[in-house]
Protein backbone atom coordinates (compact mmCIF):
# COMPACT_ATOMS: atom_id res chain seq x y z
CA UNK A 1 0.00 0.00 0.00
CA UNK A 2 2.81 2.41 0.90
CA UNK A 3 4.42 1.83 -2.50
CA UNK A 4 1.34 3.06 -4.37
CA UNK A 5 0.89 6.03 -2.09
CA UNK A 6 4.50 7.05 -2.77
CA UNK A 7 3.91 6.68 -6.50
CA UNK A 8 0.92 8.99 -6.13
CA UNK A 9 2.98 11.63 -4.30
CA UNK A 10 5.82 11.60 -6.85
CA UNK A 11 3.36 11.73 -9.75
CA UNK A 12 1.68 14.76 -8.19
CA UNK A 13 5.04 16.49 -7.74
CA UNK A 14 6.13 15.65 -11.30
CA UNK A 15 2.88 16.83 -12.85
CA UNK A 16 3.02 20.13 -11.00
CA UNK A 17 4.37 22.74 -13.41
CA UNK A 18 6.10 24.73 -10.66
CA UNK A 19 7.37 22.42 -7.89
CA UNK A 20 10.09 20.50 -9.82
CA UNK A 21 11.59 23.78 -11.04
CA UNK A 22 11.46 25.24 -7.53
CA UNK A 23 13.17 22.21 -5.99
CA UNK A 24 16.06 22.47 -8.47
CA UNK A 25 16.43 26.23 -8.90
CA UNK A 26 15.91 27.41 -5.30
CA UNK A 27 18.99 25.77 -3.69
CA UNK A 28 21.13 26.74 -6.69
CA UNK A 29 20.13 30.39 -6.45
CA UNK A 30 20.61 30.47 -2.68
CA UNK A 31 24.12 29.00 -2.89
CA UNK A 32 25.17 31.13 -5.86
CA UNK A 33 23.95 34.50 -4.56
CA UNK A 34 23.52 34.49 -0.79
CA UNK A 35 27.13 33.74 0.32
CA UNK A 36 28.17 36.99 -1.38
CA UNK A 37 25.48 39.24 0.08
CA UNK A 38 24.94 37.73 3.56
CA UNK A 39 28.19 39.13 4.89
CA UNK A 40 28.50 40.71 8.33
CA UNK A 41 31.94 42.16 7.59
CA UNK A 42 31.68 45.94 7.49
CA UNK A 43 33.48 47.62 4.60
CA UNK A 44 33.06 50.67 2.37
CA UNK A 45 32.43 53.03 5.27
CA UNK A 46 32.42 56.54 3.85
CA UNK A 47 34.51 58.87 5.99
CA UNK A 48 35.20 62.62 5.82
CA UNK A 49 37.99 64.45 7.66
CA UNK A 50 38.14 67.92 9.15
CA UNK A 51 41.83 68.74 9.64
CA UNK A 52 42.19 71.78 11.90
CA UNK A 53 45.92 71.23 12.43
CA UNK A 54 47.40 70.95 8.92
CA UNK A 55 50.63 69.52 10.32
CA UNK A 56 52.77 66.66 8.92
CA UNK A 57 51.39 64.38 11.65
CA UNK A 58 47.76 65.17 10.84
CA UNK A 59 48.49 64.81 7.12
CA UNK A 60 50.00 61.39 7.78
CA UNK A 61 46.87 60.41 9.70
CA UNK A 62 44.64 61.54 6.83
CA UNK A 63 46.68 59.45 4.39
CA UNK A 64 46.38 56.40 6.67
CA UNK A 65 42.60 56.74 6.65
CA UNK A 66 42.55 57.26 2.90
CA UNK A 67 44.70 54.15 2.31
CA UNK A 68 42.61 51.86 4.52
CA UNK A 69 40.67 49.19 2.68
CA UNK A 70 37.72 49.56 5.06
CA UNK A 71 36.89 53.15 4.18
CA UNK A 72 35.72 55.16 1.21
CA UNK A 73 37.48 58.49 1.63
CA UNK A 74 35.00 61.31 1.06
CA UNK A 75 37.61 64.07 1.17
CA UNK A 76 38.31 66.85 3.63
CA UNK A 77 35.87 69.50 4.82
CA UNK A 78 36.70 72.97 6.04
CA UNK A 79 34.48 72.85 9.13
CA UNK A 80 32.94 70.20 11.36
CA UNK A 81 29.46 71.56 10.67
CA UNK A 82 29.86 70.97 6.93
CA UNK A 83 30.83 67.35 7.53
CA UNK A 84 27.99 66.89 10.05
CA UNK A 85 25.52 68.13 7.46
CA UNK A 86 26.72 65.35 5.15
CA UNK A 87 25.91 62.80 7.87
CA UNK A 88 22.46 64.28 8.28
CA UNK A 89 21.96 64.03 4.50
CA UNK A 90 23.19 60.39 4.63
CA UNK A 91 26.07 61.25 2.31
CA UNK A 92 28.76 60.01 4.69
CA UNK A 93 28.98 57.56 7.61
CA UNK A 94 31.77 58.89 9.84
CA UNK A 95 33.35 62.31 10.41
CA UNK A 96 36.83 62.66 11.90
CA UNK A 97 37.83 66.04 13.35
CA UNK A 98 41.56 66.48 14.03
CA UNK A 99 42.09 69.24 16.63
CA UNK A 100 44.46 72.14 16.26
CA UNK A 101 47.77 71.33 17.92
CA UNK A 102 47.51 67.61 17.18
CA UNK A 103 51.09 67.39 15.84
CA UNK A 104 52.53 69.46 18.69
CA UNK A 105 50.82 67.26 21.28
CA UNK A 106 52.38 64.16 19.74
CA UNK A 107 55.85 65.73 19.82
CA UNK A 108 55.40 66.75 23.47
CA UNK A 109 54.23 63.26 24.46
CA UNK A 110 50.67 64.32 25.15
CA UNK A 111 47.60 62.33 24.18
CA UNK A 112 45.66 64.35 21.58
CA UNK A 113 41.89 64.08 21.54
CA UNK A 114 40.31 63.31 18.15
CA UNK A 115 36.57 63.63 17.62
CA UNK A 116 34.77 60.80 15.78
CA UNK A 117 31.14 61.41 14.85
CA UNK A 118 29.52 58.25 13.48
CA UNK A 119 26.11 57.73 11.95
CA UNK A 120 24.78 54.97 14.20
CA UNK A 121 21.50 54.44 12.36
CA UNK A 122 23.17 51.17 11.44
CA UNK A 123 24.66 50.34 14.83
CA UNK A 124 27.04 47.69 13.53
CA UNK A 125 28.42 49.93 10.80
CA UNK A 126 28.85 52.83 13.18
CA UNK A 127 30.60 50.87 15.92
CA UNK A 128 32.89 49.01 13.53
CA UNK A 129 33.82 52.26 11.78
CA UNK A 130 34.85 53.76 15.13
CA UNK A 131 36.84 50.62 15.98
CA UNK A 132 38.73 50.67 12.65
CA UNK A 133 39.55 54.36 13.06
CA UNK A 134 40.73 53.85 16.64
CA UNK A 135 43.29 51.32 15.41
CA UNK A 136 44.55 53.76 12.80
CA UNK A 137 44.83 56.54 15.39
CA UNK A 138 46.78 54.28 17.75
CA UNK A 139 49.28 53.45 15.00
CA UNK A 140 49.66 57.09 14.01
CA UNK A 141 50.15 58.27 17.60
CA UNK A 142 53.39 56.28 17.93
CA UNK A 143 56.26 58.77 17.74
CA UNK A 144 59.12 58.03 15.31
CA UNK A 145 62.01 56.28 17.02
CA UNK A 146 59.87 55.18 19.95
CA UNK A 147 60.21 51.51 20.74
CA UNK A 148 57.01 49.70 19.88
CA UNK A 149 55.33 47.08 22.01
CA UNK A 150 55.97 43.43 21.33
CA UNK A 151 53.69 42.37 18.43
CA UNK A 152 50.98 39.85 19.18
CA UNK A 153 50.51 36.89 16.87
CA UNK A 154 46.93 35.71 16.36
CA UNK A 155 46.04 32.24 15.15
CA UNK A 156 42.53 31.81 13.79
CA UNK A 157 41.31 28.24 14.11
CA UNK A 158 39.08 26.49 11.54
CA UNK A 159 38.65 29.60 9.38
CA UNK A 160 42.15 31.01 8.99
CA UNK A 161 41.25 33.65 6.38
CA UNK A 162 38.16 34.83 8.28
CA UNK A 163 36.07 34.13 5.20
CA UNK A 164 32.46 34.82 6.11
CA UNK A 165 31.26 32.36 3.45
CA UNK A 166 32.66 29.50 5.56
CA UNK A 167 30.39 30.62 8.39
CA UNK A 168 27.30 31.25 6.26
CA UNK A 169 27.21 28.25 3.89
CA UNK A 170 26.12 25.74 6.59
CA UNK A 171 23.47 28.24 7.69
CA UNK A 172 22.21 28.58 4.12
CA UNK A 173 21.89 24.80 3.93
CA UNK A 174 19.68 24.96 7.01
CA UNK A 175 17.54 27.73 5.50
CA UNK A 176 16.97 25.84 2.24
CA UNK A 177 16.01 22.61 4.02
CA UNK A 178 13.73 24.48 6.42
CA UNK A 179 11.88 26.32 3.67
CA UNK A 180 11.62 23.48 1.16
CA UNK A 181 10.84 20.69 3.63
CA UNK A 182 8.64 22.92 5.76
CA UNK A 183 6.44 24.86 3.38
CA UNK A 184 5.86 22.18 0.74
CA UNK A 185 4.34 19.67 3.23
CA UNK A 186 2.37 22.52 4.78
CA UNK A 187 0.61 23.01 1.46
CA UNK A 188 0.12 19.29 0.81
CA UNK A 189 -2.84 18.01 2.82
CA UNK A 190 -4.63 21.35 2.97
CA UNK A 191 -4.23 21.55 -0.82
CA UNK A 192 -5.92 18.17 -1.14
CA UNK A 193 -8.69 19.42 1.15
CA UNK A 194 -9.35 22.36 -1.14
CA UNK A 195 -9.14 20.16 -4.25
CA UNK A 196 -11.45 17.54 -2.72
CA UNK A 197 -9.06 14.62 -3.31
CA UNK A 198 -8.63 13.99 0.41
CA UNK A 199 -12.14 12.53 0.51
CA UNK A 200 -11.04 9.77 -1.83
CA UNK A 201 -8.28 8.81 0.61
CA UNK A 202 -10.63 8.90 3.58
CA UNK A 203 -12.88 6.19 2.14
CA UNK A 204 -9.97 3.78 1.50
CA UNK A 205 -8.51 1.30 4.00
CA UNK A 206 -5.20 3.21 4.03
CA UNK A 207 -3.92 3.56 7.58
CA UNK A 208 -3.03 6.95 9.03
CA UNK A 209 0.57 5.78 9.49
CA UNK A 210 1.03 4.81 5.84
CA UNK A 211 -0.69 7.96 4.64
CA UNK A 212 1.54 10.31 6.67
CA UNK A 213 4.67 8.25 5.89
CA UNK A 214 3.93 8.54 2.18
CA UNK A 215 3.69 12.30 2.64
CA UNK A 216 7.01 12.49 4.53
CA UNK A 217 9.33 10.25 2.49
CA UNK A 218 9.38 12.42 -0.69
CA UNK A 219 10.57 15.39 1.33
CA UNK A 220 13.36 13.36 2.90
CA UNK A 221 14.54 12.56 -0.62
CA UNK A 222 14.24 16.23 -1.55
CA UNK A 223 16.35 17.12 1.50
CA UNK A 224 19.08 14.68 0.39
CA UNK A 225 19.02 16.21 -3.08
CA UNK A 226 19.20 19.73 -1.67
CA UNK A 227 22.13 19.05 0.65
CA UNK A 228 24.02 17.31 -2.17
CA UNK A 229 23.52 20.26 -4.51
CA UNK A 230 24.58 22.70 -1.78
CA UNK A 231 27.81 20.83 -0.99
CA UNK A 232 28.70 20.47 -4.68
CA UNK A 233 28.18 24.19 -5.29
CA UNK A 234 30.08 25.06 -2.12
CA UNK A 235 33.08 23.14 -3.47
CA UNK A 236 32.75 24.23 -7.11
CA UNK A 237 32.09 27.94 -6.54
CA UNK A 238 33.96 28.76 -3.34
CA UNK A 239 36.39 25.89 -2.76
CA UNK A 240 34.77 25.22 0.62
CA UNK A 241 34.37 21.56 1.52
CA UNK A 242 33.12 19.67 4.55
CA UNK A 243 35.95 19.16 7.04
CA UNK A 244 34.20 16.32 8.84
CA UNK A 245 32.31 13.17 7.95
CA UNK A 246 29.83 13.89 5.15
CA UNK A 247 27.58 11.11 6.45
CA UNK A 248 26.98 13.19 9.58
CA UNK A 249 25.88 16.14 7.41
CA UNK A 250 23.34 13.89 5.68
CA UNK A 251 22.17 12.48 9.01
CA UNK A 252 21.63 15.96 10.43
CA UNK A 253 19.82 17.03 7.27
CA UNK A 254 17.51 14.01 7.42
CA UNK A 255 16.57 14.76 11.02
CA UNK A 256 15.91 18.42 10.28
CA UNK A 257 13.86 17.48 7.22
CA UNK A 258 11.86 15.00 9.33
CA UNK A 259 11.14 17.70 11.90
CA UNK A 260 10.01 20.38 9.44
CA UNK A 261 8.11 18.05 7.11
CA UNK A 262 6.25 16.61 10.10
CA UNK A 263 5.65 20.09 11.46
CA UNK A 264 4.36 21.19 8.07
CA UNK A 265 1.93 18.27 7.93
CA UNK A 266 0.71 19.09 11.44
CA UNK A 267 -0.11 22.64 10.38
CA UNK A 268 -1.69 21.31 7.19
CA UNK A 269 -3.86 18.88 9.17
CA UNK A 270 -5.25 21.66 11.34
CA UNK A 271 -5.62 24.30 8.59
CA UNK A 272 -8.74 24.88 6.54
CA UNK A 273 -7.15 26.92 3.73
CA UNK A 274 -3.80 27.45 2.00
CA UNK A 275 -3.60 31.04 3.25
CA UNK A 276 -4.06 29.95 6.84
CA UNK A 277 -1.42 27.22 6.53
CA UNK A 278 1.13 29.56 4.93
CA UNK A 279 0.71 32.28 7.54
CA UNK A 280 0.96 29.88 10.48
CA UNK A 281 4.07 28.22 9.04
CA UNK A 282 5.67 31.58 8.30
CA UNK A 283 5.03 32.70 11.88
CA UNK A 284 6.95 29.74 13.32
CA UNK A 285 9.69 29.71 10.66
CA UNK A 286 10.71 33.31 11.32
CA UNK A 287 10.88 32.75 15.08
CA UNK A 288 12.82 29.48 14.81
CA UNK A 289 15.27 30.96 12.32
CA UNK A 290 16.02 34.29 14.02
CA UNK A 291 16.39 32.72 17.48
CA UNK A 292 18.57 29.80 16.37
CA UNK A 293 21.95 31.53 16.31
CA UNK A 294 21.98 31.33 12.53
CA UNK A 295 23.09 34.96 12.10
CA UNK A 296 24.17 36.06 15.57
CA UNK A 297 25.59 34.19 18.61
CA UNK A 298 22.87 32.95 20.95
CA UNK A 299 24.99 33.97 23.94
CA UNK A 300 24.35 37.59 22.96
CA UNK A 301 20.62 37.14 23.62
CA UNK A 302 18.93 38.05 26.90
CA UNK A 303 18.75 35.17 29.33
CA UNK A 304 15.03 34.57 28.73
CA UNK A 305 15.58 34.46 24.97
CA UNK A 306 18.61 32.19 25.30
CA UNK A 307 16.47 29.72 27.29
CA UNK A 308 14.23 29.25 24.22
CA UNK A 309 17.14 27.77 22.24
CA UNK A 310 16.82 24.59 24.30
CA UNK A 311 13.53 23.96 22.48
CA UNK A 312 14.65 25.16 19.06
CA UNK A 313 15.71 22.33 16.71
CA UNK A 314 17.20 24.87 14.29
CA UNK A 315 19.68 25.87 16.99
CA UNK A 316 20.84 22.28 17.43
CA UNK A 317 21.16 21.80 13.68
CA UNK A 318 23.11 25.04 13.13
CA UNK A 319 25.45 24.25 16.00
CA UNK A 320 26.01 20.67 14.83
CA UNK A 321 26.46 21.28 11.11
CA UNK A 322 28.99 24.06 11.74
CA UNK A 323 30.83 21.72 14.07
CA UNK A 324 31.03 19.05 11.37
CA UNK A 325 31.31 21.19 8.24
CA UNK A 326 33.68 23.89 9.52
CA UNK A 327 35.52 22.35 12.48
CA UNK A 328 35.60 18.75 11.30
CA UNK A 329 34.01 17.41 14.48
CA UNK A 330 33.02 13.76 14.76
CA UNK A 331 30.01 11.94 16.12
CA UNK A 332 30.97 12.46 19.76
CA UNK A 333 31.21 16.22 19.21
CA UNK A 334 27.58 16.46 18.07
CA UNK A 335 26.01 13.58 19.99
CA UNK A 336 24.02 16.02 22.15
CA UNK A 337 22.65 17.89 19.15
CA UNK A 338 21.84 14.66 17.31
CA UNK A 339 19.92 13.36 20.30
CA UNK A 340 17.93 16.57 20.67
CA UNK A 341 17.11 16.65 16.94
CA UNK A 342 16.08 12.99 16.95
CA UNK A 343 13.73 13.53 19.91
CA UNK A 344 12.17 16.66 18.37
CA UNK A 345 11.74 15.02 14.96
CA UNK A 346 10.22 11.86 16.46
CA UNK A 347 7.73 13.82 18.54
CA UNK A 348 6.67 15.83 15.50
CA UNK A 349 6.28 12.68 13.39
CA UNK A 350 4.05 11.06 16.03
CA UNK A 351 2.03 14.26 16.29
CA UNK A 352 1.66 14.41 12.49
CA UNK A 353 0.13 10.91 12.49
CA UNK A 354 -2.12 11.60 15.48
CA UNK A 355 -3.38 14.93 14.13
CA UNK A 356 -4.58 13.53 10.82
CA UNK A 357 -8.31 12.96 11.12
CA UNK A 358 -9.53 10.24 8.80
CA UNK A 359 -13.28 10.12 8.52
CA UNK A 360 -14.54 6.71 7.43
Amino acid sequence: MLKYLLQKEFIQIRRNAFLPKLIVVFPIMIMCVMPWVMNMEVKNIKVEVVDNDRSPSSLRLVHRIEASGYFLFGGQKNTYQQALNDIEMNQTDVVVEIPKGYGADLVNGKQPQILIAANATNGTKGSMGVAYLSQIFAANDMKPGLKRAVPVSTLFLFNKNLDYKVFMIPALMAIVIMLMCGFLPTLNIVGEKEAGTIEQINVTPVSKMNFILAKLIPYWIIALFIITVCMILSWALYGITCQGNIALVYLLSMLLALFFSSFGLIISNYSESLQQAIMVMWFFVVILMLMSGLFTPVRSMPQWAYATTYFNPMHYFIDAIRTVFVRGGGFSAIAHQLGALAIAASLMAVWAVASYKKNR
